[in-house]
């Protein structure tokens, strides 16, 4: 989803998916994805957190994006075959103000060790249940209700480390000059996302192939 399509979005997170809708497959598999096409190399390298010898690779997304959600079982496979020297991290978004308490609600769940419990079912509570998830007394509740101690949770949304986790979102989010989500960073080097690698199913395509340019030193 694109940044001009946020403001359509937020009335309604029901925004068709576009992305699966008009692309064409990318040639990848027939050729190397092309800088400035499939990929885009950064001007300016971008933060990493990864230790020296693992590549970075960030995930970009907002929790009521359509797109996002449809991304999520493949990225899930995807992320449980990484090989040692991959080192995976989510970023969520907040292209607005609004956003901000669902970047607060994953940097929460993630200081809980509740993400691979959770996350995945913040999105099915969104997208297939509709649930309104986008203010903190819902969020908090609707935590609550799947067997969260509430006060605990209460405490780590409202922390001041979410707090410097979002700011820290947003810059990389800036760093890395994203348009639209799911969007992917590689190695604070390079970034891709679904409408620059012709759909959102070739995006880890170009990932894989960015991750091999950088363990070759390219």
């Amino acid at each position: 989803m694109k940044r001009r399509e946020f403001a359509l979005a937020c009335g309604s997170i029901l925004a068709p998916a576009a992305w699966a809708q008009t692309t064409t497959p990318t040639q990848v598999m027939g050729r190397p994805p092309q800088p400035g096409k499939e990929y885009l190399p950064l001007e300016k390298p971008a933060p990493i957190e990864a230790p020296t010898g693992k590549i970075e690779v960030v995930e970009f997304f907002w929790y009521n994006c359509p797109h996002c959600n449809a991304f999520e079982p493949a990225l899930d496979a995807w992320i449980k075959r990484l090989p040692k020297d991959v080192l995976f991290r989510r970023v969520p978004v907040a292209f607005s103000s609004s956003f901000a308490p669902q970047q607060r609600l994953y940097y929460a769940l993630e200081a809980m060790g509740l993400v691979e419990k959770l996350h995945a079912k913040v999105f099915y509570a969104i997208h297939v249940e509709r649930k309104q998830l986008e203010k903190a007394e819902a969020i908090i509740d609707w935590v609550a209700a799947q067997g969260v101690d509430k006060a605990k949770f209460t405490e780590n949304f409202n922390s001041f480390s979410t707090a410097s986790k979002s700011s820290r979102a947003n810059q990389l989010t800036a760093a890395y000059k994203v348009e639209g989500v799911p969007a992917m960073g590689v190695a604070g080097r390079f970034y891709t996302d679904g409408t620059m690698a012709k759909g959102t199913e070739h995006v880890l395509q170009v990932v894989d192939y960015l991750v091999g340019e950088v363990r070759k030193g390219r």
